[in-house]
């Protein structure tokens, strides 16, 4: 038996070496330096008898794979994964040491410990707490060690699903993002598990005018000039909203007036209903109903004194799974006539994805089942992933995955969201025990 106490201390460990590793990914091909990490998961986990693997897709970018062996190959099979890498970080704007991993008042400070060196180090210690005990299961159990999450997988999941497919496939997946919960107006506990998360359809937009000299811009076809515009109608635009039954499901779980609730279903009233929430909330509401566009980075102009005649926006699309329009469609309705005097290339691409879930779905019974051990009479919420996780590669083949950890009664999504990716990135420890023992008790639940 092991208990969120006894786990606690470990997951706490192996939290703060993985944040002092330092694997940032910026982006760019040679970033992200995952191996380091990867060779401290592969040696917490050596000496337990296990067949661990590491893959190099490019120089310092390694991921990891550990697997306990099924008894039966028709067994379901389940694999923990969690990311490596983490995203960069302004150290002006934090009170600690980002990278210090300190351990303040019952919290461990640094990049990455929300997303998700946490539920990353929480799943190995789990993991290794099965083998070393002799757990053998039914089906394989496997812990997925990923690096370049953070940059669309390309060096990391994407990759190992690419070239070695057979030593991740698993017939569950639990990973990001998910369990934080809070307290219903009824007193009962409700736990956000994220079953489906938006598309990407990143695009760049070159807009093209005619150069000339600065001094006399009346009447000047200036790219700069019209890309603006062309960001006045993105932010302005607004497309159908898509209100599904886990949009349903999530308005059931929040404390809400009814005139507000009932906004928030009807698809003719919820962008006004959403402009008078506060913008913590409006944003979430919004980016759970809508396909988003978000103009984000402007490349563009040669000197002061000359008018631009090329400038390049990249946007940040985000479509919902019951989006059946193209991301150039909805481009083409939001510029309207200025759509011809741009040039419309893809920077990143992958559809929405589902999963599965209810009583009926193994996964989804055993999650249940062990969010009621930390709370009593909790109820499961499916929720949307608006941004974007390595769970897709698998629900992109069949698989089940859903985005979850159990966190403690402070982190709530509020406070949850306003650590992700911003300063002063922390997480208690509590929320550290409780998710190592919810990803043991899943794994001794769902493969025995």
């Amino acid at each position: 038996m092991a208990t969120a106490t006894e786990l606690e201390g470990p997951t706490t460990e192996l939290l703060q070496t993985l944040i002092r590793n330092e694997c940032v990914n910026d982006g760019s091909a040679d970033s992200g330096f995952e191996t380091r990490s990867s060779d401290v998961l592969k040696q917490y986990l050596e000496g337990t008898g296990l067949d661990i693997q590491t893959y190099t897709p490019r120089e310092g970018r390694d991921s990891m794979v550990a697997r306990i062996e099924g008894s039966d190959p028709d067994a379901p099979s389940l694999c923990l994964m969690g990311h490596t890498d983490v995203v960069p970080v302004n150290p002006a704007g934090w009170r600690n040491d980002p990278f210090g991993a300190d351990l303040i008042d019952g919290e461990v400070w640094g990049r990455g410990a929300i997303d998700m060196l946490n539920l990353t180090s929480s799943m190995a210690v789990a993991f290794r707490h099965l083998a070393t005990t002799g757990f053998r299961p039914k089906g394989d159990l496997i812990f997925f060690g990923v690096g370049d999450e953070e940059a669309g997988g390309v060096w990391g999941a994407e990759w190992m699903a690419e070239h070695h497919w057979d030593d991740i496939d698993a017939d569950y997946v639990l990973t990001e993002l998910g369990g934080w919960s809070h307290e219903a107006a009824d007193g009962t506990r409700q736990v956000t598990v994220n079953v489906n998360e938006k598309g990407m359809a990143w695009r760049r937009l070159r807009v093209r005018g005619t150069p000339g000299h600065g001094s006399m811009p009346f009447g000047a076809d200036n790219a700069l000039v019209k890309a603006a515009e062309i960001v006045r109608r993105l932010t302005e635009y607004r497309p159908i909203p898509d209100l599904d039954d886990i949009w349903r499901a999530q308005v059931d779980s929040m404390t809400l007036s009814d005139e507000v609730r009932e906004g928030l279903l009807d698809p003719a009233a919820i962008w006004d209903t959403i402009a008078t929430l506060p913008t913590p909330v409006a944003r979430t509401c919004h980016a759970h109903t809508h396909t988003t566009f978000s103009p984000n980075v402007v490349h563009g102009g040669q000197k002061t004194n000359i008018i631009p005649d090329v400038i390049d926006l990249e946007i940040d699309i985000r479509t919902v799974p019951g989006d059946r329009e193209s991301a150039e469609g909805h481009l083409r309705a939001a510029l309207g006539d200025l759509y011809d005097h741009v040039e419309v290339s893809d920077i990143q691409n992958s559809p929405a994805t589902t999963s599965p879930f209810g009583p009926d779905n193994a996964l989804w019974a055993s999650v249940e089942k062990h969010t009621q051990i930390a709370y009593p009479g909790a109820k499961l919420v499916p929720g949307l992933t608006v941004g974007g996780t390595d769970a897709r590669f698998y629900r992109d083949r069949g698989r089940t995955a859903y985005g979850t950890g159990l966190f403690s009664p402070s982190m709530d999504f509020a406070t949850f969201g306003s650590r992700f990716h911003g300063h002063n990135e922390r997480i208690d420890v509590e929320s550290l025990g409780l998710s190592a023992e919810y990803f043991w008790g899943i794994a001794r639940d769902l493969l025995t």
